[in-house]
């Protein structure tokens, strides 16, 4: 008999989430579903969590209890608690995945709080089971960690699931900011007619942060910034700034234009050396905390040359954007953080004679958390009306109802997969970075250092672009 059929269907949900136990799960995936229930989603959800670990249930529901402590729904999150249960499992191993499944109810969502390789395993261990009909798989990025094992990744998770039901994670792009950069964009007549080569001078994605490690070697040391930041979340911002309007902000057609974009998009000059750059932080003070080097945090092999900041610059050669140098960077331990996306636009092609003070270009500032825009322009100012002043126009966009997993789970549990990555684009990302990975590997691209709690590098990566 089918799973589906024997447990009766209905509305009823399981989330079974592997690597329970894990930081990830109780760091963001818990918080974000305790956000999601109390805004009144989730109805008939059971929480199913597993992991290696010999945990009980009392220790697993004192996890789910802290993570949801924040939250208060008049029922929703307590009835959760009290219904979760914990089973452990090793998930690259059929025979316990098949325990997992049956003690799932109604309709199923995996979640794979795992890494990669461990993901990977997983995959091909379900492959010889078969899932209950309508089941929906819930990846976290990295998707692989090269292009390769990308592919090989969606072969193995096209082969348990059409492609519509599986959700891959940028919990980076919650709905908010996607809708807020599509309405900005598509929404202001005065703003599409010069986003484009002829008006806009360059494009930076910036996501540095005054976090360091903290505690995360296990993941961060293997993957490093150009793999945790660049390849994943700021090429998909990317794509969501260079994309064509499209018809309606449906999955297929959003998936469709941020495929084109990243399609048409390569590193400056096809040469990594010059269009790429790494660094790791030496010892400094952030905040008064005093911070090691990173080759001295625990955890972290020094040889490795695991980079924390990593920035690149890329080409989408398309109609629209041929010319514009789009940079990414990523770093951690800086001075303060910095999450935006920055359009500076060419210069007037000429300022009246007579007019002083101009020193600034134009620039569109569109801010990731807080969510905010920022328009840099050059005005007559107080006092002399003969000399201009840089002004900044600030708005905020309004918050989303839902933290960024609160939307990624909804998404999941609802079958909508507007919000995750297709795989098609997974593998487009891969191949954007690998030329780097492959010159950073040969050390052909040194690795270069800057102090904690500073601004990172300040020269020009590609003067005079």
């Amino acid at each position: 008999m089918d799973r589906a059929q024997d447990r009766g269907g209905g509305s009823e949900q399981t989330l079974l989430v592997l690597g329970a136990t894990g930081d990830l799960t109780g760091r963001l995936l818990l918080p974000g579903l305790s956000g999601l229930l109390a805004a009144g989603a989730g109805p008939g959800l059971f929480l199913l969590g597993s992991g290696l670990e010999d945990w009980d249930e009392d220790r697993w529901r004192r996890r789910v209890s802290e993570s949801f402590a924040a939250t208060s729904d008049g029922g929703r999150v307590a009835a959760t608690v009290r219904q979760t249960t914990y089973l452990q499992a090793d998930v690259t191993r059929a025979d316990d995945l098949r325990r997992l499944l049956d003690a799932c109810r109604g309709d199923v969502v995996i979640f794979f709080a795992l890494p990669p390789a461990v993901t990977a395993k997983a995959c091909r261990a379900l492959g010889s089971l078969g899932l209950p009909e309508g089941t929906r798989l819930v990846v976290e990025k990295p998707f692989g960690v090269d292009r390769a094992s990308a592919v090989q990744l969606n072969q193995d998770l096209a082969g348990l699931v059409a492609e519509e039901q599986i959700h891959r994670v940028d919990h980076f792009l919650g709905k908010s900011t996607v809708l807020n950069i599509l309405g900005l964009r598509f929404a202001n007549r005065i703003l599409e007619p010069v986003l484009n080569a002829d008006h806009v001078a360059s494009v930076d994605i910036v996501f540095d942060e005054s976090l360091a490690l903290e505690d995360r070697a296990g993941y961060y040391d293997q993957a490093g910034a150009l793999v945790d930041m660049v390849q994943s979340h700021l090429l998909q911002v990317l794509a969501l700034l260079a994309m064509e309007a499209p018809p309606t902000v449906g999955a297929r057609e959003l998936r469709d234009r941020k495929a084109q974009v990243l399609r048409a998009t390569h590193l400056w000059g096809n040469d990594p050396a010059a269009s790429s750059r790494r660094a790791r932080y030496v010892a400094g003070e952030i905040g008064g905390r005093r911070l090691p080097a990173y080759a001295d945090e625990a955890g972290v092999d020094a040889g490795r040359g695991t980079e924390t900041l990593a920035e690149m610059v890329v080409m989408v050669d398309t109609w629209r954007w041929a010319g514009v140098p789009f940079r990414l960077r990523s770093g951690k331990a800086m001075t303060s953080t910095r999450k935006e996306a920055v359009i500076t636009f060419k210069q007037p092609p000429r300022v009246p004679d007579g007019l002083s003070g101009w020193e600034q270009p134009d620039r569109l500032r569109i801010g990731f958390g807080p969510d905010r825009l920022g328009i840099d322009l050059n005005i007559n100012g107080p006092g002399d009306p003969f000399v201009l002043d840089p002004v900044t126009l600030d708005a905020d966009f309004g918050p989303g109802a839902l933290p960024p997993y609160g939307e990624v789970l909804k998404g999941a549990l609802d079958g909508d997969p507007t919000l995750s990555v297709r795989g098609d684009t997974a593998e487009e990302c891969w191949r954007i970075v690998e030329p780097v990975l492959a010159a950073w590997r040969a050390d052909v691209v040194p690795l270069g250092e800057y102090a904690a709690g500073s601004s990172g590098p300040q020269d020009s990566l590609l003067p005079g672009i």
